[in-house]
């Protein structure tokens, strides 16, 4: 909707006085004359700049903007005394407005209009994908939102700016640029569980490089599901999952047998990312003949990180619990793997501890094993301008976020 106003002016009147002379032609104030920028018959503007309406000897009353096909009206502020109004939204790219305004003075009133046209952009930026934002998923309370776009962006404050995130439980949380065409939220501390975050990207009009513009807006509904949080600890061989504070698995596993830094199992925070049934696993660098060389398949495989670490079943019950022998995954019973397999959820929280080999941050999603004020770094925004997650208007939950930080696990790596 247009932001506009109508003022109504008032003033006290004189008594009349036959010996009070009659106002001559010269006294009379000019009605207030409007300049808008952009000019009438403007065109290629770019759609990132403001729309400009200034009255000089009087007030502005109205002022309204709409795109020639009606599917855009554009809002913006007066100033406190109405002599100015500046548009506070981009433009669309390749499209033509109208720009009306009136004003009021003591000389009378005004009127002008402003027809205009943005320029059509070389190249388009959009969304090419969002992930974890599969139709109908509930991902896990350490799960990032990652979102790629379809070109490089120069200007990355400017798309940041543009990328809004709500939850009904607000929490504090950041965006972190790993590649020119992708930006990764994390929050400081897990998501609250149980409830729906809707990431809003406001690309349109937005100068994202030189002769890029972005072309559309999208919005991503994202559901954050029961906090299961997982704890291996290779010394003692054992995995306990909690959900939702409470424990409802515990499994003997075995772990990476360490013979080489390959075959060490990463400690640190990992986040489950995919799952399959089964994975085909192939030691990399190795060919057949090498006594290290293998090649199977696995059953109810939850990956942890990019570099072949996974969660699944196997049928050494005799070293789970007791010994570490495998090529650096986290094996358990077939049956405790076949659960783990079917109660993850993508984001899903594994806390790995007891090795000397420390997970990368950019090891898959080894997100968490960054300090917040580290991950802040790779944001293009000051402090600032960031800000906790803004809550969703239709939440009645927001007080229930506090209660949920009460049973957060640490979010810094644990000790090896």
């Amino acid at each position: 909707m247009a932001v506009c106003a109508v003022l109504t002016a008032s003033c006290s009147s004189v008594p009349a006085s036959s010996t009070e002379p009659a106002a001559s032609e010269e006294s009379i104030a000019p009605a207030p004359t409007i300049e808008i920028v952009p000019a009438q018959g403007g065109q290629k503007v770019r759609p990132d700049k403001r729309i400009v309406v200034t009255a000089s000897g009087g007030a502005l009353q109205e002022v309204n903007v709409t795109s020639a096909d009606g599917k855009s009206v554009i809002e913006g502020r007066f100033s406190k005394d109405n002599s100015r109004w500046v548009s506070t939204e981009t433009l669309r790219p390749s499209t033509r407005y109208t720009v009306t305004a009136s004003a009021e003075g003591q000389g009378g009133t005004a009127q002008a209009t402003s027809e205009f046209r943005t320029l059509t952009p070389a190249r388009q930026l959009k969304v090419a994908d969002v992930t974890p934002a599969v139709k109908g998923e509930k991902v896990g309370v350490g799960a990032p939102i990652i979102v790629t776009f379809n070109q490089p962006v120069a200007n990355k404050a400017a798309v940041e700016r543009a990328l809004k995130v709500e939850a009904e439980k607000p929490v504090e949380g950041a965006w972190r640029w790993v590649a020119d065409n992708q930006v990764i939220y994390r929050t400081a501390k897990f998501w609250p569980a149980h409830q729906k975050v809707t990431l809003n990207a406001d690309l349109t009009g937005v100068r994202a490089a030189k002769d890029m513009y972005g072309v559309e807006d999208t919005t991503t509904v994202i559901r954050i599901g029961a906090r299961q949080i997982s704890t291996v600890d290779t010394r003692s061989k054992t995995m306990i999952v909690k959900r939702d504070g409470k424990v409802v698995q515990k499994m003997l596993i075995s772990a990476g047998k360490a013979t080489t830094r390959e075959y060490t199992t990463t400690s640190g925070i990992h986040l489950t990312m995919e799952k399959a049934n089964p994975v085909r696993m192939i030691s990399p660098g190795r060919k057949k003949g090498d006594p290290e060389y293998y090649d199977v398949l696995v059953n109810h495989a939850v990956r942890i990180s990019n570099s072949g670490e996974y969660v699944h079943a196997k049928d050494n019950v005799w070293a789970q619990g007791r010994q570490n022998v495998s090529h650096g995954c986290i094996n358990a019973r077939p049956d405790q793997a076949k659960w783990f397999y079917e109660q993850s959820q993508r984001g899903d929280v594994v806390i790995i501890k007891g090795t000397d080999r420390e997970l990368e941050w950019n090891n898959g999603w080894g997100f968490w094993q960054l300090s917040f004020e580290e991950w802040k770094k790779g944001s293009a925004l000051k402090d600032d301008e960031r800000s906790t997650t803004s809550p969703d208007e239709d939440s009645s939950q927001n007080q229930q976020n506090q209660q949920e930080q009460t049973d957060q696990e640490p979010v810094e790596a644990p000790a090896a």
